[in-house]
């Protein structure tokens, strides 16, 4: 395997100075006996046939942009290669050409049979390029996912967890290569095959050390449906464009703060993934629901580092003055991300008291919002420092404009 090269890293070293705990001793990256190219149908029922006696399986994909001219229920995306890895006794990885073989049907079985897991590394992506294929994967995980919640957003990609978990480097100079190209050279053929291998053998450096971790992202194929409010779920995976104030009015509570708070105390303890938690505790910032401040302290002791770094955001954003000696110790985590989550919520707790806004809703054009809560009529403006060394300046009286 030419493209791993062998760095020693020292013990506790951090990456671009982000996480700054220590980690557990690294592995010695397994070598496959061989890597097989499949582009013939006979071949994939061959593999498919390997599969049966599996219980985990490493899914990586490449694929290209789709240039054609395509309607607006087309994928952007064209799958060319899915690569596999497989607990084989490390006899075989597997390189499928997705291009060449036009019926992946084969892969459905094992992909949806529930005793086999499948492993990413970042599935959205792979998720998506799968379906385009008629594909999907039930009971899976994804590493990235277990990664950020352990050291980091900045340090949860698949080079810095191989740094971390087997002192490698992973060479990714062919990551942007016309994977669509035939006949593919062997140097491609050998790197698309190791993203997967890599991400096995992370799995197992992970399992051995971190299960929690493992236990908490793993979706199970018969995971029941935490029971939450209808209008909340959009946000558990990705509800960043969906305004907050449509889905209330949707659910019929966007001026009862009593079941806005019901819900989200009832999604907050709900056996939600740590990054959905940490979701639901966005909607309560966004809505400046206060009484639920009890019930988000806890989490700043969280196992997980986006529920640390979530409740840090969330109650320096509601100004819980009584979290910040909490939110202090959160100055000193390991994880980078909590760091900068105290060092902002901090900023809010003990900057003064003037500069808060009072967020409340109202109604603009028929939308009901949040705002920062106006001045009362006749108010004076807060004296703010730079008013008064601008009237000093030009020696303007008391409440004076400079014209």
């Amino acid at each position: 395997m030419p493209e791993v090269q062998a760095r020693e890293m020292e013990p506790g070293e951090s990456h671009e100075d982000g996480f700054r705990g220590a980690s557990p001793e690294p592995i010695p990256i397994p070598q496959w006996k061989r890597r097989l190219f499949i582009d013939r149908p006979a071949d994939l029922r061959s593999f498919v046939t390997d599969l049966e006696s599996a219980s985990v399986l490493a899914i990586d994909a490449e694929f290209v942009q789709n240039y054609r001219r395509r309607g607006p229920e087309d994928p952007a995306h064209r799958l060319t290669l899915l690569q596999f890895a497989l607990d084989n006794d490390y006899r075989a990885s597997y390189v499928v050409d997705a291009l060449r073989l036009t019926d992946l049907s084969p892969l459905a079985a094992p992909l949806e049979r529930a005793s086999l897991l499948k492993l990413f590394h970042g599935m959205s992506s792979d998720v998506r390029v799968l379906a385009s294929r008629g594909l999907a994967a039930r009971h899976t995980l994804d590493l990235e996912a277990v990664s950020r919640s352990l050291f980091g957003q900045r340090e949860s990609g698949l080079q810095a967890m191989l740094a971390r978990a087997a002192n490698i480097h992973l060479d990714k100079s062919l990551q942007r290569s016309d994977w669509s190209r035939r006949p593919l050279t062997p140097a491609m053929v050998a790197y698309a095959a190791r993203d997967a291998e890599m991400t096995y053998a992370l799995y197992r450096w992970l399992s051995a050390h971190y299960p929690h971790a493992i236990a908490a992202y793993e979706t199970p194929p018969d995971e029941t449906p935490p029971e939450i409010a209808a209008w909340i779920r959009p946000y558990l995976d990705n509800g960043r464009g969906r305004p907050i104030e449509l889905a209330l009015m949707e659910a019929g509570i966007e001026d009862d703060r009593d079941a806005q708070t019901s819900d989200l105390r009832l999604a907050l303890a709900a056996g939600l993934r740590p990054n959905q938690r940490a979701r639901v505790m966005r909607l309560i910032t966004e809505l400046d629901l206060r009484d639920l401040i009890p019930d988000l302290r806890p989490y700043l002791a969280a196992s997980a580092s986006e529920e640390r770094a979530g409740a840090a955001r969330a109650l320096g954003r509601l100004y819980d003055a009584a979290s910040a000696p909490a939110i202090h110790a959160l100055l000193e985590d390991p994880i980078q991300d909590v760091r900068q989550a105290a060092q902002t919520a901090l900023g809010f707790l003990e900057g003064p008291a003037s500069s808060r806004p009072a967020l409340r809703p109202e109604r603009r054009n028929g939308h009901r919002i949040w705002s920062s809560a106006a001045p009362e009529a006749g108010e004076a403006p807060p004296d703010e420092p730079w008013r008064a060394s601008l009237r000093a300046r030009f020696a303007l009286p008391d409440g004076g404009e400079a014209s």
